[in-house]
């Protein structure tokens, strides 16, 4: 069992560390961490789950302490087609200490577009994204979700996770389709799985 005692002396599993460390910076700046503790295993696999196989890079947006991301490369997103995209400059550093052999891009999902093309990124398979898109501001939440949509091409996913009981992006303005793909009670608070994407219509249309 976890003491106090261990968690001073620096001998607490990792993913106490991890929560302690989001505790700390969502102190900090509560409107910049979305989340308080970090995301369960259950949830960064079931948001896993639902990359699609085949080429490609995979993008996580809000990499955070690295639950999902780990999840990921569990579930066989090759390390060098895995780009993760995040913000805060402490949790940047954690991250690329943690997973050494990916490219961790520290920037914001605002400017996705520049970011990945600086990185020489042009087949995006699938977006994760752990951003806590419903607590940002309107225009901060199109921002993104324009950027996001500008690289994933009809029928790639966006997977969202969300505490919400609504969908954290509003689909008839962006001309999305989504759906919960996965609702994860193990996780504290209790999360949903959504994955939108831009209509494969479009493709034929233009045939």
């Amino acid at each position: 069992m976890l003491t106090f005692r261990d968690a001073l002396a620096g001998t607490a599993p990792p993913m106490f560390d991890e929560s302690r460390l989001l505790f700390k910076l969502w102190l900090k700046n509560p409107r910049k961490i979305g989340a308080v503790a970090v995301s369960s295993p259950e949830l960064a696999a079931a948001m896993a789950r639902q990359v699609p196989r085949g080429p490609g890079y995979v993008v996580e947006l809000g990499g955070g302490t690295g639950s999902v991301t780990k999840a990921l490369l569990r579930a066989g997103t090759p390390p060098d087609k895995l780009i993760v995209v995040e913000r805060d400059p402490t949790l940047h550093e954690h991250l690329q200490e943690r997973y050494p052999d990916i490219r961790v891009v520290l920037g914001d999902a605002a400017k996705l577009q520049k970011l990945l093309q600086r990185e020489g990124i042009d087949h995006v398979k699938a977006i994760v994204s752990s951003l806590p898109l419903i607590s940002m501001k309107r225009s901060v939440q199109d921002r993104i979700t324009a950027q996001i949509f500008s690289v994933l091409g009809p029928g790639a996913p966006l997977i969202q996770f969300t505490y919400s009981l609504f969908s954290p992006i509003p689909r008839r303005r962006f001309g999305v389709h989504g759906e919960v793909e996965d609702r994860v009670l193990q996780n504290l608070p209790p999360a949903s799985v959504w994955v939108y994407r831009k209509p494969v219509t479009q493709i034929r249309a233009a045939e």
